[in-house]
Formats: structure tokens, C-alpha cells, sequence
């Protein structure tokens, strides 16, 4: 019977979700923990070799059907046609992970206009273009569902050398608030991830930098998370669980943000 009533409450059958940004790190462990749900998983990002494997492997693992797309999320063409593509293939997305995103560690004083133009786009307007697309799916379909961004506790506080990402990353917050507060209406939520460090692509060479060894042993965890540690609140603002949360910016970070704050 406690199976039945957390399979009720998690268990994502019959679902189609979209991870914008899956062919490493944050995104590549969110799709996989989708099929594992139970939902088909529609994979998108610009290196579709990679997303192609990755499709293939979790198909395999699962027995959930996959689509790799290609996903350029500074292209709002790009974005629209992946999402027509996995319409026609698999359904319309009721769940979107939009997590591509990038960062240019540099002081404050280096930035050039090409760091925050680039950052910018991908970040923050990249996400707008991906929840933009997926909530008029939705929408038009009608269809409720949830869009999680994937923000950063760096959209929460700061730390040095993160100008243009911790930027970004608050503006991200914002955004996930007001799309909450407007598509409410519709069932339509969104809500935001805010990951401390997790050693990904991304930050991986900052992360084993001195400052950011020194980062990690002043935060109260005094380690980086695992990735698996995140999929856990991934699951749970997909899920039916998480039917009346929305615009929520929430810390999975071993309390790290409680400092940065």
C-alpha cells in the first residue's frame, strides 16, 4: 500500500518531460531520473551525438521511450522546432527541466561585454525562450504541468568572481516568480532549482581552483554535492506532489545558502 500512495504522489506514467541543456552534468542526471519516474523523455541540446547515446542508454535502462533534439537555446527557432519535434514524436511536454546554461568565472573589473552578452543569453533569456515554448504548449493543448529552472544559491547570494553568472542566476529567481504568478491560471507552475556546487562541466575547473577549494571548506558542508542529491526535489516539483507549488526558488545546497545570506 506505500507503494501505491508514493507512486501516486511521485510516479510520473504517462507523462512526456523535456530536459533543455541534457547532454552533461545537471541535465543529463535529470533525464535519466525521469524515465526512471516513469515518464518518456524527450533529450535536447545543441551536441546531439551526445544526447543520441544518452537517449539510447536510458531507453535501454528503463524501457521509457527517448528523443534526442536538437536544442540551441539562444535560438528561439531552434527552441520552437525542438519542441514541435518532440509533440509530433512523443507528446506535448508536461514537464520541462530547462537547465542549459553556462558561466565565465572572472573578477568584476575583466569582464568584457562579450562574457555578459553570452552569458545573458544562454542563462537567462535561454531559459525565457525554453518556458516560453513549453508553457504555450501547454497552454494550447491544455494541458497543466511544471517547468523547473534551474537557477543557482549564486542567484540567492554572491561570491567572488561571479558577476555576470550570480546576475544571471537572480534574474532567473525573478523570472520564475512572475511566470508563476501569471500561468497559475492555467495549472501551469514553475518553480526553480537552486543547486549549490555540484561539480559539473560548468564549474569544474573553477571548483578544483584554490578559491574554490577554499569555497567548498567554508561552506557548512565543507564538500560539493552529488548529483543524485538533487534529483530528489527535481522529482518532487515535477511531480503531482507539488500540485499547488509554484514560484518557489529552492536551495539544495547542505545549507549553504543560509551562509551566502
Amino acid at each position: 500500500m506505500s507503494a501505491d500512495y508514493l507512486n501516486g504522489l511521485f510516479g510520473l506514467e504517462g507523462k512526456v518531460a523535456l530536459v533543455a541543456g541534457a547532454s552533461s552534468g545537471i541535465g543529463a542526471e535529470f533525464a535519466r531520473a525521469l524515465a526512471r519516474a516513469g515518464a518518456d523523455v524527450v533529450l535536447g541540446a545543441r551536441r546531439v551525438d551526445r544526447i543520441q547515446k544518452l537517449a539510447d542508454d536510458i531507453a535501454q535502462e528503463t524501457g521509457q521511450r527517448t528523443l534526442a533534439v536538437k536544442m540551441d537555446v539562444t535560438d528561439m527557432d531552434s527552441v520552437e522546432a525542438a519542441f514541435n519535434e518532440a509533440t509530433a514524436k512523443l507528446g506535448t511536454p508536461s514537464i520541462v527541466c530547462n537547465n542549459a546554461g553556462l558561466a565565465r568565472p572572472n573578477w568584476a573589473l575583466e569582464d568584457t561585454d562579450e562574457d555578459w552578452d553570452v552569458t545573458m543569453d544562454t542563462n537567462l533569456k535561454g531559459m525565457w525562450r525554453v518556458a516560453k515554448a513549453a508553457a504555450s504548449q501547454m497552454i494550447e493543448q491544455g494541458l497543466k504541468g511544471s517547468i523547473i529552472n534551474t537557477a543557482s544559491i549564486l542567484g540567492l547570494g554572491v561570491a567572488p568572481q561571479q558577476l555576470t553568472y550570480a546576475t544571471s542566476k537572480a534574474a532567473v529567481v525573478q523570472m520564475t516568480k512572475s511566470m508563476a504568478i501569471e500561468w497559475q491560471r492555467f495549472g501551469v507552475r514553475v518553480n526553480a532549482i537552486c543547486p549549490g556546487y555540484f561539480v559539473t562541466e560548468i564549474n569544474d575547473t573553477f571548483l578544483a581552483s584554490e578559491l574554490g577549494q577554499r569555497l567548498l571548506k567554508q561552506s557548512p558542508a565543507k564538500r560539493a554535492g552529488e548529483l543524485p542529491e538533487l534529483v530528489p526535489a527535481m522529482l518532487m516539483l515535477a511531480s503531482p506532489a507539488s500540485s499547488f507549488t509554484t514560484g518557489v526558488a529552492l536551495p539544495v545546497d547542505g545549507a549553504h545558502s543560509v551562509r551566502l545570506i
